[in-house]
């Protein structure tokens, strides 16, 4: 089962994509992982990356890609693999169904997870972290018992820098932009499966292990 995941910041990918790949035994392969375990490594493509992130400047796709194809080249990827943040754009889109081709294989299915903008503004901005040992809460679905204080550790709870209001906002429309083409290029492929994500949470495992049953069968 190879699966492309896609879906604004705050749709719920994460939890979707963990149950996912319990469920199916793939390993779930975002490029910032790939990133950093092919800088550990030290492989040829990992330090040219490497140099790019150290200027804190964009990897180009041809190392985004190398990086890609080897990882996915790996033994646990043999059955299926579940993509998260690539590919971004139409050329990445394309160099992909080409390293797969080469690999005698294809994109099952591209799962698009649809939310509101103006939830997506709530789930994110609603988000407070403790200080002292992490943990994660939300002012309107998950609040703490004391506002501002962590149930856990007493510790104090902040909303990071970049779940302010502007940040996201500016977020959801970069992301929106860059993936409408990407959208309507799996559309015309035939690969795209829009799921409602503003439904509960087991709901929407539900839809989509409905979608991978049918590749399954």
């Amino acid at each position: 089962m190879n699966i492309v995941f896609m879906g604004p910041p705050g749709a719920g990918k994460g939890t979707q994509a963990e149950r996912i790949v319990e469920n199916y035994r793939i390993p779930h392969i975002s490029t910032g992982d790939a990133f950093r375990a092919a800088m550990k490594q030290g492989t040829a493509l990992g330090l040219e990356a490497k140099r790019y992130v150290d200027q804190g400047l964009l990897v180009p796709d041809e190392i985004t890609n190398g990086i890609v194809r080897e990882r996915l080249q790996e033994k646990d990827c043999e059955n299926g693999f579940l993509l998260d943040g690539f590919p971004r754009t139409i050329s990445q889109a394309e160099a992909l169904d080409g390293m797969l081709t080469a690999m005698g294989r294809e994109i099952d299915h591209v799962i698009d997870l649809h939310v509101d903008r103006d939830k997506l503004l709530a789930r994110i901005t609603g988000r407070r972290i403790c200080r002292s040992c992490g943990a994660t809460y939300h002012i309107l679905f998950n609040p703490p018992a004391k506002e501002g204080v962590c149930d856990k550790c007493g510790g104090e709870l902040y909303q990071r820098a970049d779940d302010t209001v502007e940040k996201v906002g500016t977020r959801l429309d970069e992301y929106i932009n860059k993936t409408a083409p990407l959208l309507d290029y799996y559309q015309a492929k035939g690969k795209l499966r829009k799921l409602n994500g503003e439904q509960d949470i087991n709901a929407v495992t539900e839809e989509i292990h409905s979608i991978l049953r049918g590749q399954a069968e």
